[in-house]
Formats: C-alpha cells, sequence, structure tokens
C-alpha cells in the first residue's frame, strides 16, 4: 500500500471530517423527502404499545431493531473514541454497526485503530472501504484482511464519486469497478453492500450492483450529511467546487425507491440520508428499507458521551415504536407490507 506520509495525510484527513461534521453545516440545503411521507394513521390499531416487537432478521443474526449504525468515521484517535462509544451501543441494544473507512488500516497495518470488537463481541459490524480502492491497489485479499481484522458479518464498499472529484487529494478512477465488485464478491465469505455516502443510489448502478452479486444496497440519499460539501469545506481552494455540488445528488426517498425497486427477493435494503428520527425510520420502513441508518445523528451524540448516545437511541425507538403503534403495525414486517397492500 502507500508509505507513511500517505498515512498521515490519510489521518489528517479523517480529523478534519471530524471536526467539521461538530463545528459546520454539512447537510445539503435540499430535503431528504421523509417530510413527505404521511405514515396511514389507525385510529383503533388494536395493539398493546407493550407487546410491539421491533426485532428484524439480517443474514442469520438477530437484531434488537431496525436502527442501523451507519458508517461516519475512525482510524484516528478522536474517531476511535466515537466508535468504542457507538460499538458499545450496538453491542448494549443488539444493533448493527458500520465503521467508517479502513484505509488507514491497509496503509499502516500496525495501527491499533478499530480494535471495537472487544467493546462489542456480539455486535453485528461492517467492515468499510471504498469502492474505487478496487482501483488503486486494494485486491481481494487487503479486504478479507480487513473483514477479519474487524472480525466483520459483511463489507461495505462505498460510492464516493463526488467526494473523491471534489477531495483535494482524491482517487478519480471509477472505470472497470462493476467487475472487480463481482470478484470481490465471488472471493469473501461474507455479504457484500453497497453504500453511497450522501448523493444516493440510481438505478442503473443499483442494477449492476446486484447483477455483480452485491447482498444488500445502502441508498445513502441526499438530505443528509453531504460530503462533496464537507470536502469543499476542507480546502479554500476546493470550496466554491464544495458550494456548487452541495445539493448534488438523488434525494433520499427517491434513492430508497431505486433500490427497492432494482432488488431481488435475496436483496437486503438499507435506508440512509437525512434520516433524523425514529419517525424518519418508520417512514423508511414503511418505504421497503430493511434497516434504517443513521450516521451524524448518533456521531453527535456518541461525542457527547455514552448516557447522551443511549437516551438518544431510546427517545428514536421510542417513536419509532410509537409510529408502529399509531399505524397499527405490530412488528417491522407488518409495517412495510401497510405499502405493499396500498
Amino acid at each position: 500500500m502507500k508509505d507513511s506520509n500517505s498515512n498521515s495525510s490519510t489521518l489528517s484527513r479523517k480529523q478534519d471530517h471530524i471536526d467539521l461534521c461538530l463545528n459546520s453545516s454539512v447537510e445539503s440545503e435540499v430535503t431528504a423527502g421523509w417530510n413527505q411521507i404521511q405514515l396511514p394513521h389507525r385510529a383503533l390499531p388494536d395493539l398493546n404499545f407493550a407487546n410491539i416487537e421491533t426485532t428484524v432478521e439480517l443474514w442469520g443474526h438477530r437484531l434488537s431493531s431496525p436502527f442501523l449504525i451507519s458508517s461516519m468515521t475512525g482510524g484516528n484517535p478522536d474517531g476511535d473514541l466515537i466508535n468504542f462509544r457507538l460499538a458499545k451501543l450496538a453491542e448494549k441494544y443488539g444493533l448493527a454497526m458500520g465503521v467508517g473507512s479502513q484505509r488507514v488500516l491497509l496503509e499502516n497495518r500496525e495501527s491499533s485503530s478499530f480494535q471495537i470488537r472487544k467493546e462489542a463481541p456480539n455486535a453485528v459490524l461492517f467492515a468499510n472501504i471504498g469502492a474505487v480502492q478496487l482501483n488503486y491497489g486494494v485486491g481481494v485479499d487487503d479486504c478479507k484482511w480487513l473483514i477479519d481484522k474487524l472480525e466483520a458479518q459483511a463489507l461495505i464498499l462505498h460510492a464516493n464519486v463526488l467526494q473523491e472529484a471534489i477531495q483535494a487529494e482524491g482517487d478519480r478512477n471509477f472505470s472497470g469497478l462493476v467487475s472487480k465488485i463481482a470478484e470481490l464478491k465471488k472471493a469473501i465469505s461474507v455479504p457484500l453492500i453497497l453504500k453511497e455516502t450522501g448523493c444516493g443510489l440510481d438505478p442503473l448502478s443499483c442494477k449492476q450492483a446486484i447483477e455483480a452479486g452485491v447482498d444488500a444496497l445502502d441508498s445513502a440519499g441526499l438530505g443528509g450529511t453531504h460530503w462533496g460539501l464537507i470536502e469543499g469545506l476542507r480546502s479554500e481552494t476546493r470550496k466554491p467546487l464544495g458550494e456548487t455540488f452541495k445539493n448534488w445528488g438523488i434525494p433520499s426517498v427517491d434513492a430508497l425507491e431505486n433500490c427497492v425497486n432494482a432488488a431481488n427477493k435475496t436483496t437486503k435494503v438499507f435506508a440512509s440520508g437525512g434520516i433524523r428520527s425514529g419517525l424518519d425510520a418508520a417512514k423508511a420502513v414503511f418505504l421497503g428499507a430493511d434497516l434504517a441508518g443513521m450516521a451524524l445523528p448518533f456521531f453527535k451524540a456518541a461525542q457527547l458521551g455514552e448516557e447522551a448516545l443511549e437516551n438518544f437511541y431510546t427517545t428514536h425507538l421510542e417513536a419509532f415504536k410509537i409510529a408502529m403503534l399509531c399505524t397499527g403495525s405490530k412488528n417491522p414486517a407488518s409495517l412495510r407490507k401497510l405499502k405493499i397492500n396500498g
């Protein structure tokens, strides 16, 4: 992989990302579309709130709820502390969690970063590397190593074309990736997830990813954290580009629809991008998502401490259950069927 100077650059970039996410406005001005979705109210739901079941199954693993702690950070001290807190929450409540890009580990395999399995021995964890890195020296064996290092139950390939294009240090060769994704899928023993990073998955990319064998699509649409904007904020010379493209992408609700329409019977669909409440998460499940992911809200809550993080999650879980009660949905599957059945 790359030299120590490259590793230092990656660490510095990760710290920039954390500082900007905590202290700057990093969300697009275009709304995700969740506010336009109205769940069907039922005045007499014939349900006891205490008996509502939020558990879901994912690749043989039982999760306590469809909330996904989406990938955000890691690889430097501040990011690792946040990941430790998130991992503890995932362990305590039986949640799935994706880590941020593990590229720094490939640049320095002796790094102590991402050693969160000790905090979450039973949690469902997703490893993560940029899809474009398959064109920059990251091979099948590297991906297997990242999976083993995290003891991950799945691997995320994140598609971040706009971010890389605006990033001063960005990698811009996205050619030929579909065939490499297919090759990787055949070689690894865990499910493979294709995830956008705030610009959304389009219909053609969904179709190509499924044909390549991916097991899940994470819509990650426009309306939440916008990594093109963040990269512009990192540099005065790149700032005009970040401003120009800060509202670029497919709104989250539309991106989720693209994923649901493309999915086959075995494809899992994760919704993310501007989900900011348990009600938004319920709307995502209603529209067909298996999991509803949040990154920035979990990130900010974790930065405040473990108690704040736990309070954040339990509050939004209760909102999710209230939405289920008020729609007469005894479990996430029945909430999803409301949309299917019209």
